[in-house]
């Protein structure tokens, strides 16, 4: 049962699931490397899994400060060495860095490899871009590291900040349980509106949630994206995100999008490619066997949390419905889709196994055209997963019970 929390430094830790691994982590000689959209809660768990470390020979810089970014922008990699000794460091014995925010630092990464190379330094480092460190790490610390990507909450995570008791199981073997359901639909819903990011949960007033989401989205395109891309084409950019927030669980059309959006088809498609590498949005494949129709066939585009769908368009609540399922569903295994020529479809393939199809209300009729669609997919398992109860149907997976 989860509904575990700890107060450190003023703040509470909510623990996330991926947590134990991260912490596991820590007797790897490898850099631990935390990457994911901002606000997601990189620090805090850095923060936390700093507390943990018994040995005192550990420090942590933010490198949003000045002089920290100072001390390890300097040319002689030595002298910072030698700095790291006056802080009261043992630089002959095992030593915790923690470098939050280490996108506003480019050439650190250099530092960090001679750092890793010369000492036995264990180095936890956070970042927002993730599209700079994939790419940098990849170049520069090939072997010598392992990235974790934080998301926002799923909905487990979601009950566990609002202190709420739950418990993991398989939600394939659910039915729909009309007590667990009362006791939990309004904080599903609320996790369907508001989406998953830690602040937003935590926020009471509807008013702050929607000021923290704008405050998230401007964030993202005034800073991460002006770091990789032009920023002339601030407004083409935010023009484009709100089109695609329109657009959520839609095949992609590049050719309607630049139309559209007044840009050229290649640079809607390096858009697209440059907000699934830091986060924004999920581009959907296809499920078949044959890897030449999984490139033709178009991808579904999703977000990487309601919130900000609800703060960049007008959305139905089947749409947001199905937007949030992906966002429960991305830690329960590989997520596609299924069509046929028609334009009938599957909306999610679980692990190339299971076809899960989004109802907000799900009836008997339902499962049994999702049944003919998922024989024609070769899928032998298939579940409807509901947000309202049914009044005469209840062989369907309550979207609260996907944990």
């Amino acid at each position: 049962m989860y509904n575990t929390s700890m107060l450190i430094e003023n703040t509470i830790f909510y623990p996330r699931k991926i947590y134990p691994e991260i912490k596991k982590h820590l007797g790897s000689r490898q850099i631990t490397v935390l990457t994911g959209m901002r606000r997601t809660g990189k620090t805090t768990l850095v923060k936390h899994l700093f507390s943990e470390i018994a040995s005192k020979n550990k420090i942590y810089f933010d490198l949003e400060r000045i002089d920290n970014r100072e001390l390890f922008s300097q040319k002689n990699y030595g002298d910072i060495a030698l700095e790291l000794e006056r802080r009261n460091l043992d630089l002959k014995k095992k030593t915790f860095i923690a470098l939050d925010e280490i996108q506003l630092l480019p050439q650190v990464t250099s530092v960090i490899k001679y750092l890793y190379d010369h000492y036995n330094f264990k180095f936890i480092v956070t970042g927002s871009n993730s599209y700079y460190l994939k790419n940098l790490f990849t170049e520069s610390l090939s072997g010598r590291k392992k990235i974790f990507e934080i998301y926002p909450l799923d909905f487990g995570e979601f009950l566990t900040f609002k202190k709420i008791d739950w418990k993991p199981g398989n939600f394939l073997d659910e039915k729909f349980n009309a007590l667990e359901y009362e006791r939990l639909k309004a904080y599903y819903e609320e996790f369907v509106e508001y989406g998953g990011f830690p602040e937003v949960a935590l926020e009471k007033t509807p008013f702050r949630k929607r000021d923290i989401l704008n405050d998230i989205i401007s964030s993202y395109i005034n800073i991460d994206i002006k770091t990789l891309a032009d920023f002339r084409r601030e407004k083409d950019i935010y023009a484009l995100v709100k089109m695609l927030a329109n657009r959520v669980g839609t095949r992609l059309d590049y050719v309607k999008l630049s139309q559209l959006a007044g840009l050229s088809r290649i640079t809607v498609q390096n858009y697209l490619e440059l907000f699934e590498k830091t986060y924004l949005v999920t581009r959907l494949a296809v499920h078949t066997k044959n890897p030449n129709r999984e490139i033709v066939k178009a991808k579904k585009i999703y977000f990487c949390d309601n919130g900000l769908l609800k703060v960049l368009a007008d959305t139905s609540g089947g749409s947001k419905f199905e937007n949030a399922l992906l966002s429960q569903l991305r830690l329960h295994g590989e997520i596609r889709y299924w069509a046929l020529k028609t334009g009938r479809e599957i909306d999610f393939v679980l692990d190339k196994k299971t076809a899960l199809e989004a109802k907000e209300v799900p009836t008997l009729a339902d499962e049994k055209n999702l049944g003919r669609l998922a024989k024609s997919a070769k899928l032998k398992k298939f579940r409807l997963i509901g947000r309202f109860p049914s009044p005469k149907f209840s062989n369907y997976i309550w979207g609260g019970a996907i944990k």
